[in-house]
């Protein structure tokens, strides 16, 4: 097992969700460093937790995720959302549930065999201990919505939905078909992507006029019929970068259709911040601000966001990864849903932005 240094465990402390205490009222979000893995944990107002993906198996990932668990004040993890089955996103949940307790985890179908078809593939190995777990399951379907608790009467919901999964779609409100987005010719599709990546689970937070939208490791072409011709997501408040920062994902008709304030990059040093999602970031003409919890060594340093918008700076990959402070980034939504505050506990950067509705 990995040991926690001081850093991390006094970074994960400095964000202590104010949601584990329902009288607050706010809407917490925290991304958790996995080194280019995926795990982002949601606190409602109510105190009711969602993990969206669990990082990487081997120690690291799961001591993290459950040092924010407990930083937050939590005892359990409510919900489990496995966006795809990629190592790197369902890996690290049978350790955490050894160490905190899991309520439901919700899935897409498990695969028989290697998801991505390679045949001397070490998948059969990887998934056994999650295929073990005794946990309930529901599976994802576009449309689901994740069962979250009321609180008492006058309270703002919090509503978290599926927008795709398995290269499906919801079908178009009303609402969605009124905002058509026409593709953009300098922006052509790429290659059938016949990874898992591309039938991740998109799901979209909304709570008061908040709205945040988390679609796993969506790769090109499914991004651009998620927007085209009917914009299913709408506008958000907050973007985390499709596959940490990849430039095979992050479709700048994507960007420009969420029109996002904020975009936050849970990438590694090495692992996802690519050309070409900075490229798309910073061609979408409302994003106000940039948040990376890795630095990226795959650009030019000024091609990252500021340093004081950027959680870790160090370039540590393979085994010496293990030796990351891990710094969090949090985010806390007001309690009337109007605006949200960015926290980066490892530079002391924090800064409010009003919400679009």
């Amino acid at each position: 097992m990995f040991r926690l240094g001081l850093a991390l465990l006094s970074a994960v402390f400095l964000v202590r969700p104010a949601a584990a205490d329902a009288k607050s009222g706010t809407l917490d979000i925290v991304w958790i460093d996995s080194e280019g893995g995926g795990s982002t944990l949601l606190v409602t107002p109510t105190g009711e937790s969602v993990l969206i993906d669990t990082g990487n198996p081997g120690g690291r990932d799961p001591a993290r995720i459950v040092a924010a668990v407990r930083a937050a004040g939590l005892a359990r993890i409510d919900h489990v959302i496995v966006t795809h089955w990629h190592t790197d996103h369902f890996g690290g949940a049978a350790e955490v549930a050894t160490q905190v307790p899991i309520g439901t985890i919700y899935e897409r179908a498990l695969p028989a065999g290697d998801p991505d078809g390679r045949p001397q593939s070490t998948f059969p190995v990887q998934i056994k201990p999650y295929r073990d777990l005794a946990v309930r399951r529901v599976p994802i379907v576009p449309g689901l919505e994740i069962p979250l608790r009321a609180g008492p009467a006058g309270t703002l919901p919090t509503v978290l939905r599926c927008l795709a999964a398995d290269r499906r779609f919801v079908v178009p409100d009303a609402a969605q078909r009124t905002r058509p987005v026409a593709p953009l010719p300098e922006a052509p599709p790429k290659a059938e992507d016949r990874s898992d990546n591309a039938n991740s689970a998109v799901f979209v937070l909304e709570f008061g006029g908040f709205r945040f939208f988390a679609g796993g490791d969506l790769t090109w072409n499914l991004e651009e019929k998620l927007v085209s011709p009917c914009n299913l997501p709408g506008p958000v408040d907050v973007y985390q970068t499709n596959h940490h920062g990849l430039e095979v994902s992050n479709h700048p008709l994507l960007v420009r259709a969420l029109d996002p304030t904020v975009v936050v990059m849970n990438n590694g040093p090495k692992k996802g911040g690519q050309p070409g999602a900075f490229a798309a970031i910073r061609g979408a003409r409302n994003v106000a601000a940039l948040y990376q919890v890795h630095r990226s060594y795959n650009v030019p340093a000024e091609t990252n966001a500021p340093a004081e918008h950027i959680a870790n700076h160090e370039n540590l990959t393979g085994a010496d990864a293990a030796k990351c402070p891990a710094h969090p980034i949090h985010l806390s939504v007001a309690a009337d849903g109007r605006s949200y505050t960015v926290a980066v506990p490892s530079t002391g950067h924090r800064r409010t932005f009003k919400t679009k509705l």
